[in-house]
């Protein structure tokens, strides 16, 4: 079972009217069942004290689609939106041909519309790596990569769109296999290993009976796995194409962000210095890397001051980020976070620390209303 907070999902709550949903407390206890009504603000306040949470299935069962432009959400309504669309691409991604294309334009534009209001916290998502299906957070943080570099490199609207969508659906014939690797300790069976060497060209096959037409999106999913000195598969290909190899570096760079059975999450610098390596000097890479930056949004940090922080938004050089202090020198939590500047002597990013090593409990919705501020 899937949750999020109740707080999130206000946009979705109007108040004397019967809930689509039903509510649940911290222990995922029925609270409201779907149909009941909250009453007042007061009620609603005090589920919202009581850390009341919502079955992101449910939800999403319950919210019909609307467009882009007429849905308006506040900052902390942004976590509980990415896990519901991450339910929504699910559904999309494993589509009959018939409705898979519309099913993934109408997920592009709703993803497309939060990554357009608060890039930071769409970059925050991939780094803090939600709980859900592996193989299709994958693809929603793989997409969301590559038009973050898309957009640093000055693509065209159009050709970041392509970007996306390309990416969300470079794996389409394997999502499932994915989520098993994920877990899976031992090394890949010989059919595993098969279905990966085909998957590309099983994902154009389907994207082709969904109706996909367009040469540069099935070009790229055919070829992300393609290297340029022929090694790569599945038909060792050494003209690849640029969107191609972009979704190559998304793909490598986001999966090393998630920990696996079998080796835990890296470091957004960790990951850039290897995809640096990797992919010798492309700019394709560099501007993949840079956008994230080496303390991308919703990274934890210590401060050469003694003090703990999450980072906001890149500064005007990589290790310089802007950050928002959590702590005091002392490590007492501050009652207001305070905005920092690491370009500042004596203010430095000395390390990253875990959320273990917070002394208070910083929520999703909070991490976003910090980024966005």
């Amino acid at each position: 079972m899937r949750l999020c907070s109740l707080q999130s999902v206000t946009s979705h709550i109007v108040i004397g009217e019967p809930l689509s949903f039903s509510v649940r407390d911290a222990n995922h206890q029925l609270l409201l069942a779907r149909g009941q009504i909250i009453h007042d603000a007061a009620q609603l306040d005090e589920l919202f004290q009581r850390g009341a949470l919502v079955e992101i299935s449910e939800l999403t069962n319950a919210v019909q689609p609307r467009s882009r432009t007429a849905r308006s959400l506040t900052t902390a309504q942004l976590p509980g939106e990415w896990a519901r669309l991450g339910e929504e691409a699910r559904r999309s991604l494993a589509a009959p041909a018939d409705r898979l294309a519309s099913g993934v334009d109408s997920t592009t534009d709703e993803l497309l519309r939060l990554i357009d209001q608060a890039p930071g916290v769409a970059l925050a998502q991939i780094l803090r790596q939600g709980d859900g299906h592996y193989g299709v957070n994958h693809s929603i943080h793989a997409a969301t990569a590559c038009h973050a570099a898309a957009r640093f490199l000055g693509w065209s609207p159009a050709e970041q769109r392509r970007a996306f969508q390309a990416a969300l659906t470079m794996n389409i014939s394997m999502i499932d296999l994915q989520a098993r690797l994920a877990t899976q300790v031992s090394p890949p069976t010989t059919l595993q290993r098969e279905a990966i060497q085909q998957h590309p060209r099983l994902s154009v096959e389907l994207l082709e009976k969904a109706g996909i037409t367009d040469p540069l999106w099935l070009d790229a999913v055919g070829q992300h796995h393609e290297l340029p000195d022929g090694s790569g598969y599945p038909h060792g290909l050494t003209d690849v194409s640029e969107l191609a190899s972009l979704l190559r570096f998304a793909d490598v760079y986001t999966a090393r962000l998630s920990a696996r059975a079998n080796r835990p999450a890296m470091s957004a610098q960790q990951a850039g210095r290897e995809l640096h390596l990797m992919a010798d000097a492309s700019p394709l890479a560099a501007g993949l890397i840079k956008a994230f930056g080496v303390f991308p949004p919703g990274s934890l940090v210590r401060l050469a001051s003694g003090e703990l922080a999450l980072v906001v938004g890149n500064g005007e050089k990589a290790y310089h980020p802007v950050v928002a202090s959590l702590t005091d020198a002392r490590g007492e939590p501050r009652l207001t976070p305070l905005r920092r500047d690491t370009s500042r002597q004596g203010l430095a990013v000395v390390g990253l620390v875990s959320s273990q090593s917070l002394p208070m409990r910083l929520s999703d919705e909070r991490i976003a209303e910090l980024i966005s501020a």
